[in-house]
């Protein structure tokens, strides 16, 4: 098995988690193992988040570390960026990545820079967490995807799980990180991972290899991809909602192709990447995100550069389009099962 895969989970006290209760998990166990971790922002409290991601850790850990916040999310990172700079690890949810616009700001001004300006004096290690994207029927203010935006931005990083095995390991391992990490969790697959086909019964993740999930503490290191399947024909770059989706495409075509799950943007894993891609020639990259200077764009160069030689097709990119999120047409935005076909039929072609 490749050593980025998924382990085989036979561990006896290993059970079935959805998204949810696997960052639930790794919050409770991080609150418990250092009482420097903190919780905030809206809702997360006594109502335990919109999704309820934070469903009862205010009862166990009490107020002062699992707080509710106004609805100022330029508020919210500040008080973070200030807590941490006093030592503190804290851990703000923004409702909907579609808002975390107010505070960018403070993300890019302060909390990024916090090390670097401070000559390494101070850290920033804030824990980021919000949904993201689409499939939902969210419309164009509850289904963005906006992470390209934070891996431009030196001293972040960018995480993004696919499973709730690598949501629990990779919360875990951004809270123990000293710089702030940008967490997107992919609200399509909190319940169940998704095919592309909105017009089947959706899946829980009872029975998936992925959302059998080992009791107590685990972390999975950010900056390493997980090889979802290995194949010849061609490379698959994907993360979240968009590595099940590829999953059940490239199975319906019988096709050989080596899926590589990212995890972490930033950083990034490109030696995986170009490990894959010499072996195979050929490169499809996905994500939900809009087409232009999406983190497609950047793979795409990355690959280019460094596998030019190798390569035996131009890179492909099935992507979200350049407008906002629409709620009607919304499985037509949406990077489905036949765009992703007629890609692996063009990569396959030449």
């Amino acid at each position: 098995m490749p050593e980025n895969d998924l382990p085989t989970v036979v561990e006896a006290d290993a059970r079935p988690m959805n998204m949810i209760e696997a960052i639930n998990d790794a919050l409770d166990i991080m609150m418990t193992r250092d009482p420097n971790v903190v919780i905030l922002g809206e809702d997360v409290g006594y109502f335990g988040g919109v999704f309820r991601a934070t469903a009862g850790l205010q009862k166990k850990h009490g107020r002062n570390r699992v707080f509710d916040s106004p609805i100022n999310e330029c508020g919210i990172i500040g008080a973070a960026v200030g807590m941490a700079a006093y030592g503190l690890r804290p851990v703000p949810e923004i409702q909907f990545a579609d808002y975390i616009y107010p505070g960018l700001d403070q993300l890019v001004s302060e909390a990024a820079r916090m090390r670097y300006r401070s000559a390494g004096e101070f850290t920033s290690s804030i824990t980021i967490r919000s949904p993201f994207g689409g499939g939902i029927f969210g419309g164009q203010t509850h289904s963005q995807s906006p992470e390209a935006m934070f891996t431009h931005v030196a001293g972040l990083k960018t995480v993004i799980p696919a499973t709730p095995h690598d949501a629990k390991g990779l919360l875990i391992a951004a809270i123990e990180d000293n710089d702030p990490v940008i967490f997107f969790e992919p609200k399509r697959i909190y319940n169940g991972p998704f095919d592309g086909y909105y017009d089947k019964p959706s899946r829980t993740w009872k029975g998936q290899p992925g959302g059998l999930v080992p009791q107590g503490y685990y972390c999975t290191p950010l900056g390493k991809a997980r090889i979802v399947r290995e194949g010849s024909a061609m490379t698959v770059l994907a993360y979240g909602t968009m590595i099940h989706v590829a999953e059940a495409v490239l199975a319906e075509k019988g096709v050989d192709a080596e899926i590589i799950d990212l995890r972490t943007l930033v950083p990034l894993d490109i030696e995986t990447v170009e490990k894959s891609v010499e072996k195979t020639g050929r490169c499809l990259v996905i994500h939900e995100a809009t087409r232009t200077s999406g983190f497609g764009a950047e793979l795409s160069a990355l690959v280019q550069e460094r596998c030019f030689y190798h390569l035996e097709a131009p890179v492909e990119r099935v992507t979200g389009f350049d407008t906002p999120y629409p709620h009607s047409l919304e499985w037509a935005y949406f990077p489905g099962p036949v765009r992703i076909g007629e890609a692996v039929d063009r990569l396959l072609k030449d």
